[in-house]
């Protein structure tokens, strides 16, 4: 068999250290903005933020974790009645499939616990590397990898260090950059700076701290 070819990143952006310094000025708290209180709660949660937003998600949990707070109770709950408490989220006839899926599986595979592993975590229904990458870095404290949604595409294009539109590629890079022990806060870092200064029309280039550094790759002059 041929060998897997080796990823080779290219040289780091000579504006790295400029923006990472510049970003926890902004951002000095990264933290994730989902509620959870077990690594359980997290995963679901995560799960749900698909197609919504975590404001949202925080509508719906605690009565859905009030209902079936852990996995054997989700295993067992009627699709129905999870339906109707996650109706407000949007997609929420596939959430529920997966949902109840997810904690089945991790009552079947698991012992019920959520599993500390990536290779793990993405066997499970609807979750991928993101929501792993969410999963073992804010509730275990795992840095498996960095968190790339939409916020840090777009975020990390307009600073100018690359010009993919796939997650994994543009993961790879950043964790090929970046310190591994800052990988799951540069995630939460970056989603943030994204969702509230960096937005996707209009950012707020003119009170940036990070305008020094950042070429505004794609932004219109005008905004």
């Amino acid at each position: 068999m041929p060998r897997a070819r080796q990823f080779h990143a290219p040289n780091p952006p000579k504006n790295l250290a400029d923006i990472l310094a510049a970003l926890v000025i902004a951002v000095p708290d990264p933290t994730c903005e989902l509620v959870y209180h077990t690594p359980f709660e997290l995963l679901i949660a995560t799960q749900l933020s698909a197609q919504s937003t975590d404001a949202m998600v925080n509508k719906v949990t605690p009565e859905l974790f009030r209902r079936w707070p852990d996995a054997p109770a989700l295993a067992a709950a009627d699709p129905a009645e999870v339906e109707a408490v996650l109706r407000p989220t949007g997609f929420f006839r596939q959430k529920t499939k997966h949902a109840i899926r997810t904690a089945e599986v991790l009552v079947e595979r698991f012992g019920g616990q959520v599993p500390d592993r990536l290779e793990d975590l993405v066997t499970l229904p609807g979750v991928a590397r993101k929501t792993a990458n969410v999963v073992l870095g804010t509730a275990f404290g795992i840095q498996s990898g960095v968190t790339v949604d939409t916020h840090v595409l777009r975020v990390t294009a307009r600073w100018g260090w690359h010009t993919e539109t796939a997650p994994e590629k543009v993961e790879a890079l950043l964790m090929a950059w970046l310190p591994k022990a800052g990988w799951s806060d540069f995630g939460h870092r970056t989603v943030l700076f994204g969702r509230y200064h960096c937005v996707a029309r209009k950012p707020r280039c003119s009170t940036c701290g990070l305008a020094a550094a950042c070429p505004k790759v794609g932004v219109e002059t005008s905004a």
